[in-house]
């Protein structure tokens, strides 16, 4: 004797069901002439392929470049201003003992 189909029965068959009628369209799809490609479509990717690594080297290069002149520059200010070092007293301090 067998049970009548329950929830789980009928979600794994409109599962099953579903998914042949996926594998039947792409079937359909397949049948159908191909699209004709560009003859060109191999040189115009290439193209793009070397626009974009000129490009991506450039940026690459002037990032380095403002990184470098970023440094030169706190360098220089830091030599000339010597930030670490305390400021001058604006006064001596008096003088005990003397």
């Amino acid at each position: 004797m067998s049970l009548p189909d329950g929830p789980a029965d009928h979600r794994r068959h409109h599962h099953r069901h579903r998914k042949e009628d996926k594998e039947d369209e792409v079937r359909r799809m397949l049948q159908t002439p191909h699209p004709s490609v560009p003859a060109d479509l191999c040189d115009r990717a290439a193209a793009h392929g070397a626009r974009l690594l000129r490009r991506r080297r450039a940026l690459r290069r002037t990032g380095w470049l403002l990184l470098t002149a970023a440094a030169l520059c706190l360098t220089v200010w830091a030599s000339a201003t010597q930030p670490w070092d305390p400021p001058p007293a604006d006064r001596t301090p008096p003088l005990i003992g003397w």
